[in-house]
């Protein structure tokens, strides 16, 4: 179960990269309805939200491709936890005999389980870190799954008159935005105005 939560805890990350923008637009949208003269403007601004996590636990696509992603995770875990195993046993071993151990042994003993140690570390590393083995296959299984959620959004928000479309599972996401609201080029033709 533990396997199980770590890699929807990668996954969770992966999506919540973009909350802080999100949470700051979203922050924007409900400020400009404050603003004087804006409830015009806002009567034709249309909002919708999604629950992504709903959507993926509901979808067969989402839920192979997390079965696959699990079935890795056990399989690195199973080595892992071997890997520690063979860890307890020599240092339990090495533990008992210290004390009749000659300098030499016990130099090597524990060189031998720092560099166990070290081997661990680094396939913990390898495996489930921030840009390991588990991130990448992640991106090979979840992605195509991904991609085919934000289709449906975008042609759902655009065949429904949404302006935007916001995830409430966990922190608010911006799924989808009209591009008559992108105001990036305005922003950015401003910006070279002020470094001239």
């Amino acid at each position: 179960m533990e396997n199980l939560n770590s890699s929807r805890n990668i996954r969770c990350l992966v999506i919540k990269r973009t909350s802080f923008l999100s949470s700051m637009l979203l922050g924007m949208v409900l400020l400009i309805g404050l603003l004087p003269g804006s409830a015009r403007l806002m009567a034709q601004v249309t909002i919708g939200w999604i629950s992504s996590q709903t959507i993926m636990d509901k979808l067969p696509e989402a839920q192979e491709a997390q079965r696959q992603l699990d079935a890795i995770v056990a399989d690195w875990q199973s080595e892992l936890t071997k890997m520690q195993n063979e860890w307890q046993k020599k240092y339990d071993d090495y533990d008992k005999r210290k004390l009749i151990l000659t300098d030499q042994g016990r130099a090597a003993a524990e060189k031998e389980l720092q560099e166990l140690d070290k081997k661990i570390g680094e396939f913990r590393t390898r495996k489930f870190g921030q840009n390991g083995e588990l991130f990448v296959k992640q991106n090979e299984f979840m992605k195509p799954v991904q991609d085919k959620v934000f289709k449906a959004i975008r042609d759902v928000a655009k065949d429904e008159g949404y302006d935007y479309v916001f995830d409430k599972s966990g922190e608010i996401l911006l799924m989808y935005t009209s591009e008559k609201y992108d105001l990036t080029q305005k922003v950015l033709e401003r910006l070279k105005v002020f470094t001239r």
